[in-house]
């Protein structure tokens, strides 16, 4: 009875297993899969419900001709989560934690101000997938949707709490039916190879609209708060105390990263294939979640939307977990300031409730907290690029000349993107490349 009560808890479990790895007791894939999760955690942040409506539009109304789009988020989303678990690898430190201490408090304040609101921009996205994947699938109101979801993303929450690993292996679960439901999706609707080709590899925006869903479309999938949480995850999950034992860690990490954002790349890329091969051009003008589910059935029949709905409802209630982590990284970490579980859940839900009670459409409030993200992701990827680029802070850890042009250069697309975006919603004219 006594040995039972002190039985090693699965977390701890992981952790000892993680240390047989650093020690040499442990190879190969027995070796790696302790240090799997933090990444998988991150992943679900790029198959948001954000992601499907960003996808199904920019599918419906420019078939594969944004894949391109996907792809080079993607990649670059790969750059800067493995930038940000380095950080927490090397420092013991969060990437928030960090901008508290070296920046000057007003600066400091704003860059708090700034991804505070894009951690509810996020659940915004979340929280509304998953009421709407439960209004449809139990043809109740969005709004009593929006109850049940927050009620279900809060016990899985609670779950968290008794350690990281049970949270890990919950949220593993939910990428894997994800992945799964559009591996079916392309069964049934194969698309075009030919032309999902040529839209991977021929960047183009055919006009002002494409550009809005191209920056919607980054901040969809190069999420500013799965940045910062990506390097709080890393923190004491297995200690470490050598640069060797960190350097082993880190390309456990790396290697967790590629397979974990690669599949949330494969999703996103898929997303985009599903709604170009059944909408696009017939069905050009289909712009929301609900007309997406709704056609699927009579195009391609009940399996097809079935499968739609089954892999919403895991993306909302997986990534609104995973943005509320975030919201508390963000808020503890910037501010040294601890908030209850409920609380954080109630802020974050805040605005889900309030695009509802106003009426406004979901569809359309989704992508525009897309574009929001988007705009807020300079914050993050530029205070990453400083403190990983300073000897003081990496040591031996620090980026590699390659590593510092790369990253810099994809902070600078992002920022153009945004200045493009910004002088088009201003109404200023801006010829479109072919």
């Amino acid at each position: 009875m006594r040995a039972s009560l002190h039985r090693p808890s699965l977390s701890d479990r992981t952790a000892a297993a993680g240390r047989d790895s650093l020690e040499g007791r442990r190879r190969g894939l027995a070796a790696f899969l302790p240090f799997a999760g933090p990444a998988l955690i991150a992943s679900i942040a790029y198959m948001d419900p954000g992601n499907f409506a960003t996808n199904i539009q920019a599918g419906a109304r420019y078939g594969y001709t944004l894949l391109w789009v996907v792809l080079l988020a993607n990649l670059v989303a790969m750059l800067f989560q493995s930038l940000s678990a380095k950080l927490g690898i090397v420092t013991g430190q969060s990437l928030a934690a960090h901008c508290r201490a070296r920046f000057s408090r007003p600066t400091r304040l704003a860059m708090w101000a700034g991804s505070e609101l894009a951690a509810m921009a996020t659940d915004l996205a979340e929280f509304l997938g998953g009421a709407i994947g439960l209004s449809l699938l139990l043809n109740i109101s969005l709004m009593t949707g929006l109850v049940i979801t927050g009620l279900l993303t809060y016990a899985i929450l609670l779950l968290g709490q008794r350690g990281f690993r049970s949270l890990e292996l919950l949220i593993a679960g939910f990428v894997l039916v994800i992945g799964a439901c559009y591996a079916i999706e392309l069964i049934i609707a194969p698309p075009d190879w030919a032309a999902a080709a040529r839209g991977l590899t021929r960047p183009h925006l055919a006009d002002s609209g494409a550009l809005m869903l191209a920056v919607g479309i980054i901040g969809a999938t190069v999420m500013p708060h799965a940045i910062y949480l990506h390097s709080r995850l890393m923190i004491g999950r297995i200690p470490t105390h050598t640069d060797a034992e960190r350097s082993r860690v880190l390309r456990f990490s790396n290697r967790e990263v590629l397979l974990a954002l690669g599949l949330a790349g494969i999703v996103n890329l898929a997303m985009v294939a599903m709604a170009a091969t059944t909408f696009h051009p017939e069905h050009s003008d289909i712009a929301e979640i609900e007309t997406a589910y709704r056609t699927l059935t009579p195009l391609l029949g009940g399996a097809a939307s079935f499968v739609f709905m089954a892999s919403l409802l895991a993306s909302g209630f997986s990534s609104s977990v995973v943005g509320t982590m975030a919201g508390q990284t963000i808020m503890q970490d910037f501010l040294h300031l601890q908030t209850p579980l409920w609380l954080r859940r109630a802020i974050t839900m805040a605005p889900a409730f309030i695009v509802v009670g106003l009426g406004l459409n979901a569809t359309d409030s989704l992508v525009f907290s897309q574009v929001m993200l988007s705009l807020a992701l300079p914050i993050p990827m530029i205070a990453l690029l400083i403190l990983t680029n300073d000897p003081a802070v990496m040591g031996a850890f620090v980026n590699t000349r390659t590593v510092r042009i790369t990253a810099a250069t994809a902070a600078i697309l992002v920022l153009a993107l945004n200045v493009l975006l910004i002088l088009i919603t201003a109404g200023i004219d801006i010829p479109m490349p072919g």
